[in-house]
């Protein structure tokens, strides 16, 4: 079979993806079997009925919450509509873990909610809290609805008000017409910021942690450092990449054989005012999960953050905070690079070794970072002494550290966030129409000089939104930069990690703040570039 340069192109892409998968495969070769014999009786039994119902908890409420919201901020017009528009993106910038012990803090019996309702109707009041199911669904999907809400407010401001008139016509009225018309047209952007939601939820270890509700990370971490097996650890993590490689083909043949097309055009549809009542419950409506999700877990933080002031805050803290940055920004470029060229190989080759590859190299995101990081340093460290070998044999005195280097970094971020550069990216690119390609060739214009001045205009919103997201999940990356950041690069998530582990949750709060407050000015102006491109 003859591999042209667009396969050739997505299996270089794919291949830092495949490598670390094949190390966790490889690890049945080396099978411990009193642990498997342990796992298979008292553990995968709970934690498979746990993580199915994580992920189809956090997947319902996050679809409910991000394409409701999408739906209001991007058809209708109502008090407070402009400011919710971008400032419903915020809580991209609250890590899950952050969020689950600001949470418990709320619940725990010296919290200000349960201090305040024993002042109101004295000791007896009942004691409110969360089981550790609720607690891990409703703290994920606040932290990631904003994956579909974004995807789906793209897609609405393109066709929202044209889908309802078309509905009309159809004599469907305004639900009818959303629901029959308008969602179905905005499938693959929904169905891309589900994905999201659903891989992140399956990696997450941070919430579900803080919660005691044990999933696969969780057990994976368990054979790990309680039953001290590798192997185990790294077996468990296949299994759960069973659960991607499902999720994966169950949303593939969901929509196999559709074709998508923008109904944008002409002058931008007047919006849908809503008055009255109806526009003031769509505000509250808003405000609720804006201030649930972001804003007053964002003032828990800073209360608890200024008792810490004078003796945490010192100069150490302006180099976590250029640290965090610096390997964003080198982050999203990078991985947004590999997105476009991945997207475009696939837009130009459709064969089977193209869509495999594609596969493959989004399949890092499902990992828990703490399997991928192991996945990623074992065959560098390899490399290394390889490497470190035959350079003894020419000279001496040389140490080469190949594993503790931006390069490998940014590598191993690559891996990790690739899906959520690749889903915007790849959604804005199909609904671009064939014959458009075609059009291109016959005027002589082909290969990267179309994608620079063809299809880079049109795809330009789906690379902020890729931008926006793979920016903040690095701001908030922990496993990875634990392992392979070089001496002295210290991020907040990695003082977070530290102060966590000492069970110094208040004193955790401040580098969880910095965290918010550095992710802030780049998901607001992200947020309002792309609904301007996706205006144009």
């Amino acid at each position: 079979m003859r591999i042209d340069r667009w396969q050739l192109l997505a299996l270089l892409i794919a291949l830092p993806t495949l490598i670390p998968l094949l190390v966790i495969a490889a690890s049945f070769l080396y099978p411990d079997p009193p642990v498997w014999a342990h796992l298979r009786t008292y553990v995968l039994p709970q934690v498979v009925v746990n993580t199915l119902w994580l992920v189809l908890g956090t997947a319902t409420l996050t679809f409910l919450l991000g394409t409701s919201l999408a739906w209001l901020t991007s058809v209708h017009e109502f008090p407070g509509r402009r400011f919710f528009s971008w400032a419903l993106m915020l809580p991209m910038a609250m890590p899950g873990y952050v969020l689950a012990f600001v949470f418990l803090g709320w619940l725990d019996y010296a919290g200000p909610l349960q201090t305040q309702l024993r002042e109101w109707f004295g000791e007896e009041a009942g004691s409110l809290s969360l089981s550790p199911r609720a607690g891990s669904i409703v703290v994920l999907s606040l932290a990631l609805y904003p994956y579909v809400f974004l995807l789906s407010r793209g897609a609405f401001l393109t066709q929202g008000r044209r889908a309802l008139e078309i509905g009309q016509s159809l004599g469907l009225n305004r639900a009818r017409g959303f629901q029959r018309v308008a969602l179905p047209l905005a499938r693959p952007w929904i169905a891309g910021g589900i994905m999201l939601v659903v891989m992140e939820t399956l990696a997450d270890f941070g919430a579900v942690s803080v919660f005691n509700y044990d999933t696969f990370t969780t057990a994976i971490y368990k054979t790990w450092f309680g039953l001290f097996s590798v192997s185990g650890a790294l077996q468990l993590a296949s299994v759960l990449l069973l659960f991607v490689l499902a999720a994966i083909v169950i949303e593939k043949r969901t929509r196999a054989g559709a074709r998508y097309v923008s109904l944008q055009g002409g002058v931008q549809p007047q919006r849908i005012e809503l008055q009255g009542s109806r526009g003031w419950l769509s505000a509250g409506y808003c405000c609720a999960t804006l201030a649930l999700a972001f804003v007053m877990p964002a003032v828990q933080l800073l209360s608890w953050s200024l008792p810490a002031l004078s003796s945490d805050l010192d100069p150490r803290y302006f180099s976590f905070v250029t640290h965090s940055l610096s390997l964003g920004g080198m982050g999203a470029v990078l991985t947004l690079t590999l997105a476009v060229l991945l997207a475009y190989a696939a837009r130009n080759n459709s064969r089977f070794v193209t869509r495999a590859a594609v596969r493959i190299g989004t399949l890092g995101y499902a990992l828990p970072g703490t399997i991928l990081a192991i996945g990623f340093f074992v065959p560098v460290v390899a490399l290394n002494n390889l490497l470190q070998r035959l350079i003894d044999t020419a000279t001496t005195g040389t140490v080469l550290v190949l594993q503790n280097t931006l390069l490998v970094m940014m590598l191993a971020y690559a891996v990790r966030f690739l899906a959520v550069a690749y889903t915007p990216v790849e959604s804005h690119m199909q609904r671009m129409p064939r014959s458009l390609d075609e059009v291109s060739r016959g005027l002589g214009v082909s290969g990267a000089e179309m994608l620079r001045t063809v299809h880079w205009p049109l795809i330009r919103s789906g690379c902020l939104i890729a931008t926006i997201l793979v920016f903040v999940d690095i701001m908030k990356e922990m496993p990875i930069t634990l392992m392979t950041r070089p001496f002295g690069w210290d991020t907040l998530a990695v003082r977070v990690f530290e102060l966590t582990s000492e069970g110094e949750w208040r004193r955790a709060a401040l580098p969880s703040l910095a965290i918010v407050l550095s992710g802030l000015l780049p998901v607001a102006l992200l947020t309002r570039f792309s609904d301007h491109a996706a205006r144009a």
